[in-house]
């Protein structure tokens, strides 16, 4: 299964590259691979920058510009080299090897996305894709219809429910104030 985690994004709320933000004394790209290598280590990056040259994985620019995530989803596709991807975010720090299997091991193959929700959201940056939308997610794109949760619902789609203590690890942090609150709590998971 290849991996790709989106990295792009302007990041004007932290104000800084969002997948090189400290938490832990490790990079939040660094946290997210962690979690990930035990079930792929073939993985790609979605950056239009250098910055994460420090690592020793595949990095693909964004073949569309300025068309946020579905973009970045856009492009990990057609770099892929498997039907069925994972999509990651690059500011989900607290995501863990566990959530990521569950994820795997209940994706029915019947639908060409998968992705979690709770009582309150739906986390399409935490997802498995299929190849197969590459021509409804050129035509999004070519529209600039770019809701993610318009796109999927746009297709074959799977909601796989999380509840309780879960729901922290798909916690976005978008802000320093978020950053501050995250290393504050330090939530404990395990």
């Amino acid at each position: 299964m290849q991996v790709s985690i989106l990295c792009g994004g302007k990041s004007s709320r932290m104000q800084s590259e969002k997948g090189l933000v400290l938490y832990q004394n490790k990079p939040f790209i660094e946290h997210i691979i962690e979690a990930v290598l035990p079930i792929s280590s073939n993985i790609q990056l979605v950056t239009n920058t250098n910055d994460y040259d420090y690592l020793a994985y595949k990095k693909i620019k964004d073949i569309v510009f300025d068309k946020g995530p579905l973009g970045g989803l856009y492009s990990a596709l057609v770099h892929s080299t498997t039907n069925m991807n994972l999509i990651l975010s690059c500011d989900i720090p607290l995501i863990s090897t566990e959530i990521l299997l569950e994820l795997v091991e209940k994706h029915n193959s019947n639908f060409d996305v998968s992705v979690f929700e709770d009582s309150e959201r739906i986390h399409p940056l935490v997802g498995i894709y299929s190849k197969e939308i590459l021509p409804i997610l050129k035509k999004a794109i070519d529209s600039s219809d770019l809701k993610m949760m318009r796109f999927i619902l746009k297709v074959t789609h799977q909601l796989i429910p999380i509840a309780g203590k879960k729901r922290e690890l798909f916690k976005n942090i978008n802000s320093v104030t978020e950053l501050n609150e995250l290393n504050a709590n330090l939530f404990q998971l395990k």
